[in-house]
């Protein structure tokens, strides 16, 4: 084989989709302890990729399995915001198409920022319908939390532009008359519903930041609502805004 410079062979090992399996062999005959290093980083990096993939099939066990039984259109569902002090919660319902692949999609709240707006994009633009659902804060405190996620989620529902036949729901169970079934940590174990998640979790996240345009000292943009040290000083120090859930304990302190 043709002697090839370190920089080139790196380029041939991570400048392309497919390495020559000929040229590989090759490389493991080269002594040069430079290219060992390259070897085994790329034999590491391919087994990462298998590993992100495996992972993408396990999570597709639910949507093969209901489409095995005549389901056409699986919308996954799931909302972000139950925790914070303030802000909306936000749900997110997607159907995605039977062949879509995205690898690395999981639960949103194991992505960074970075790799979740990206993600959002992608399934914006490739699945088949996107609903969103929003509660505010005001009727949160008037229906609780827990209604308040169940009536965002059926809300993303409702947004979808195609009706769903069937449902798969992040923990909790919905009165609704599409069939479905309730997953404990639903957003790691279904591609559906991790996509829901991250609509959820990108929009709601927006909100909050433009939010904390028009209110500053709560750090809105940064805490996403969540009572953090900054944002329980702001509010001892700058009272409650509109946006706060007032029947939460931290924020109900604050209340004369």
């Amino acid at each position: 084989m043709e002697k090839f410079t370190i920089g080139e062979i790196e380029q041939q090992l991570f400048g392309k989709e497919e390495v020559n399996n000929e040229f590989l062999k090759a490389l493991k005959k080269d002594s040069r302890k430079g290219v060992q290093k390259l070897v085994l980083k790329w034999e590491r990096q391919e087994e990462q990729k298998k590993q992100v993939h495996e992972q993408f099939v396990n999570m597709t066990s639910f949507e093969r399995k209901y489409r095995s039984e005549g389901f056409r259109y699986i919308a996954g569902i799931d909302e972000a915001g139950r925790g914070p002090l303030a802000g909306p919660v936000v749900a997110g319902a997607v159907i995605l198409p039977e062949n879509f692949y995205l690898p690395g999609l999981n639960d949103s709240k194991k992505l960074t920022e970075s790799k979740r707006d990206e993600y959002f994009e992608v399934i914006m633009s490739e699945a088949l319908a996107v609903g969103v659902g929003l509660i505010s804060a005001a009727e949160i405190d008037e229906i609780n939390i827990l209604q308040a996620s169940k009536k965002a989620m059926l809300s993303a529902v409702n947004q979808l532009g195609i009706t769903p036949d069937f449902l798969l729901i992040d923990a909790v169970k919905l009165d609704t008359p599409y069939p479905f079934e309730a997953l404990i940590k639903g957003d790691s174990r279904s591609i559906s519903i991790a996509a829901a998640s991250i609509i959820a979790k990108v929009t709601r996240d927006r909100l909050m930041k433009e939010l904390s345009i028009e209110f500053p000292p709560y750090g809105f943009g940064a805490n996403m609502g969540y009572g953090t040290a900054e944002h329980l000083r702001a509010i001892k120090e700058h009272g409650v805004t509109d946006h706060h859930r007032k029947t939460f304990a931290p924020v109900r302190e604050y209340i004369q």
